[in-house]
């Protein structure tokens, strides 16, 4: 049985590029590609493998196949029994399934007419030939003929009514067809590729006729020609056979380009940091995501969001193999993935130049290692070029430098007519491991200074004497390491700006399009990760954060312009944008970059940050004047705005609401600055007690929902929010105060679902579902505490650490229907989430 290697290498590669674009047209003749030639032409029977690979790459998520062929859409719907999901344009382009592109006119209808009848006389009493008359053409077949009687017709046909004004003549084998519309098979195919906005097509034929359909091809399409003859098709293969091989192979590609050929779970991928950048690697030891300058800058490495042709750099054992288990060096963040004899040790240097991202990778044990380097930088955007040079390896064409320090491996460099991929086989020996350096951000391919066994003691030690510092629970202490590790990891210690996660359109849904980019700074968010290393004992991150947060304001009129959330540098982020030559994790697109919340109005940004400042000024004994101004900053802000509606925490799409969250964030702005002035001896202004006051009336009036029982959403409706618990959790309310008690019952009813909670149930104007949220989940385990009910709070507590992954990573969310993680990875609010439960639990 022939298999898809039985076509020309060349033929695969562009098949493989093809396969990875945006929007795929596959359009194909009939008879001579789908079908055999047969002598009687209604024996032409499709190749059922053709039929099949038709049919189920029609199926595919942006996809559109079609057949265009010379027949009468009748006739071809007739005898090719194709499945409906397949388009048949019939008569060259003259008959669509949908329905005539072209309606004739009575003129045209006329012409019609006259055609049928002199045909006829012409084909009067010769043997074997015939006439197919279509709704827009008629067709003259000879090949049952005589062969000079064949020749007789044609050249009568081609003399006399074929140069009528109206009619449109088209020559194939053994045919002739005249139109009264102006078609071929080229303009079919053009209107196709309207039709379904296509960003590249592929077409397949034998005859004369599919000649203008491969003279429209142009930039990635991809033309093929079946059997011999002169040709504009840029590949040929022999025979219908073959056709099946390609559409099979091209069935395939596409499928494994858009859903991905085995999408790791996400918890299950463990993260890389040092103090300016992230990487994520897969179970088995696979660089699956890693982006350079900068986290927030475009991606080198995207296999994670587009599969390997997005770029990835792997390492395994040459004979295969299941690896035994990952696991992070106690106290650090570096990784090590292990097989029965391969262990592959990975880390980012921490203490490179600020333009550098260094990661180094020791392949050692007994066993040999196949490495496969295929960076692909801008998203794959970028063609590839790879140098094997004295040292390693270059990257070229991109620019920003790359190199691949690796001396004494012999690369093999391939291309697919794009891009290059370096593959090499390794031996590590007992006392003598391969060490392989990805340097961006430079051009040396020269020995570092110190040696790995120093560096990688370095690494260790820069993580290992910051944890020595912490303070942890008693409760899951290791894993509330971690996740100080975690959210250590995810600050930027050259900025101050921290992420909110390592990753870019991870789903919230699988398939779905809900998938945001998270690699920016968000106000809130990233108070909330600093405060809680606060409260570890670990005070840097939070001043390095507040000096960051200075410097964006001193670039705005005042704190109410803040937007939500901005580059680690403190710079307003781009528009957001979709990355279409990523399919996405499990086929989940859009991919997106940049963040539409950036314009969006969230007044509820104040209140972690005061709550900051005064946790902060505690740990550290004083209040300092600049933290102080910029409290009575942003109490003066919500002083101005604290009754207008808002997008929220969620940065819903919809119209601003009245939101409790926002506004019990609101009064928490007010409440933590009079404390603050009170405790530290600074002036207050007279006005702050009642509008605390006030604000705490207008929640208490207007959140408050009698017929649920519970503080709602917001102001308008009796819709139900993970984020109103904040009424009491903030103490805006007695947690004793049977109203928030009913709140907690009526939240854990409606939005609780086994282990995780969701954040609403209500439309929030987007397709789709998502999971729910470990962070919802956490602010359930507190109120639980704060009502008295400590076994519910333990169990989901349990739950969630069920969830996090092997080597302790939590994302955003979880499906307890489907049991998997979803969202971006790893996650500071879930990491957030489980501190602060830890801590609670403990004290308790």
């Amino acid at each position: 049985m022939l298999t898809a290697e039985a076509l020309p290498a060349e033929l695969r590669r562009a098949i493989v590029q093809i396969a990875r674009t945006p929007r795929l047209l596959v359009a194909c003749d009939y008879d001579g590609t789908l079908a055999p030639i047969t002598l009687n032409p209604d024996e032409a029977r499709p190749l059922p493998e053709s039929v099949g690979a038709l049919r189920s790459l029609a199926g595919l998520h942006e996809t559109t196949t079609a057949v265009i062929s010379g027949r009468a859409l009748r006739d071809l719907a007739t005898l090719s029994r194709l499945p409906s999901e397949v388009n048949l344009v019939g008569s060259h382009g003259s008959e669509f399934d949908i329905g005539f592109i072209h309606a004739l006119d009575e003129k045209a209808r006329e012409l019609h007419r006259r055609l049928e009848a002199e045909l006829e006389q012409l084909v009067l009493d010769v043997p074997g030939v015939s006439l197919e008359v279509k709704p827009a053409s008629i067709a003259v077949h000879v090949r049952r003929a005589e062969h000079e009687a064949g020749r007789r017709v044609l050249s009568a046909v081609h003399n006399g009514p074929s140069k009528w004004d109206g009619v449109s003549t088209t020559d194939g084998k053994e045919v002739v067809e005249l139109a009264v519309v102006q078609t071929d098979k080229g303009r079919a195919l053009d209107i196709l590729r309207h039709q379904v906005g296509a960003t590249a097509a592929i077409f397949l034929g034998d005859d004369v006729t599919d000649e203008k359909a491969f003279a429209r091809l142009s930039g990635p399409d991809l033309g093929i020609k079946v059997g011999d003859g002169e040709t504009l098709a840029g590949f040929r293969v022999p025979d219908t056979v073959d056709v099946a091989l390609v559409l099979g192979f091209l069935l395939e590609e596409r499928r494994n380009w858009l859903y991905g050929e085995s999408a790791p779970p996400i918890e299950r991928l463990s993260m890389l940091a040092n103090e300016r950048s992230v990487a994520l690697l897969t179970p088995d030891a696979k660089l699956t995501w890693l982006c350079h300058p900068g986290p927030d800058a475009p991606a080198v490495f995207a296999d994670l969001l587009g599969g390997e042709g997005a770029g990835h750099f792997s390492i395994k054992p040459h004979r295969n193999g299941l690896p035994l288990g990952q696991r992070y060096l106690p106290n650090t963040m570096t990784v090590e993935t292990r097989w029965s004899r391969l262990l592959v040790t990975d880390y980012l240097e921490p203490e490179s130049a600020p333009h550098r991202t260094d990661l180094v990778r020791v392949i050692s044990g007994e066993a040999a290692a196949a490495v496969k380097f295929a960076p692909r930088p801008e998203f794959g955007g970028v063609p590839v070029k790879l140098e094997v040079t004295e040292g390693g390896l270059k990257v070229l064409g991109t620019s920003e430098p790359f190199v691949l320090y690796s001396p004494g491996v012999e690369w093999d460099v391939t291309s697919d007519g794009l891009n290059d991929t370096a593959t090499a086989l390794v031996q590590p020996k007992p006392d003598q491991p391969v060490v392989l350096e990805l340097r961006c951000g430079t051009t040396d391919l020269g020995a570092h200074e110190l040696s790995e066994v120093e560096r990688r003691d370095r690494a260790g030690r820069y993580w290992s004497e910051w944890t020595s510092k912490l303070q942890l629970p008693k409760v899951q202490t290791d894993l509330v390491l971690r996740s100080a590790l975690t959210l250590r990891g995810l600050v930027n210690t050259d900025t101050g700006g921290v992420l909110a996660a390592a990753t870019s359109s991870l789903p919230e849904e699988i398939g779905g399009v809900r998938n945001w980019d998270y690699r920016y700074c968000w106000i809130r968010d990233a108070a909330m990760t600093v405060r809680e290393l606060v409260h570890l004992g670990s005070i840097e991150e939070a001043e390095g954060y507040l000096k960051w947060l200075h410097g964006v304001l001193a670039t705005l009129a005042g704190p109410e312009r803040l937007h939500p959330l901005y580059t680690l540098s403190g710079s307003v982020i781009g528009a957001e944008a979709v990355i279409e030559s990523l399919p996405g994790y499990a086929g989940s697109r859009p991919v997106r970059v940049g963040n539409l919340a950036n314009h969006q109005v969230q007044l509820d940004v104040f209140g972690p940050v005061v709550e900051l400042v005064g946790t902060l000024a505690a740990a550290r004994g004083d209040l300092r004047d600049e933290d102080w101004q910029m409290v009575r900053a942003m109490a003066e802000a919500v002083t101005r705005r604290w009754n207008e509606p808002d997008h929220g925490i969620w940065e819903e799409r919809h119209v601003p609401r009245h939101r409790v969250y926002s506004r019990v964030m609101c009064w928490v702005t007010i409440d933590r600055a009079v404390k603050l002035g009170a405790q530290y001896g600074r002036d207050v202004p007279s006005q702050w007690p009642s509008l605390r006051d006030a604000i705490a009336a207008d929640v208490l009036e207007h959140g408050w929902n009698d017929e649920v029982q519970a503080f709602t959403t917001a102001y308008d409706g009796t819709d139900l929010d993970a984020a109103s618990l904040f009424v009491g959790l903030t103490g805006l309310i007695d947690p004793a105060d049977e109203r928030f008690q009913q709140t907690v019952t009526a939240i854990e009813a409606e939005l609780r679902s086994g282990s995780t909670v969701y954040r609403y149930r209500r439309d929030d104007g987007l397709p789709g579902g998502e999971g729910g949220f470990h962070i919802c989940a956490a602010w359930l385990i507190e109120a639980y505490l704060l009502t008295g009910r400590r076994t519910e709070a333990q169990e989901l507590f349990d739950q969630i650490v069920a969830a996090a992954g092997p080597t302790g990573l939590l994302p955003e969310q979880y499906d307890p229907i489907a049991e998997r993680s979803l969202g971006n990875h790893p996650q500071a609010y879930s990491h957030i989430g489980l501190i602060r439960c830890a801590n609670l639990l403990a004290a308790s």
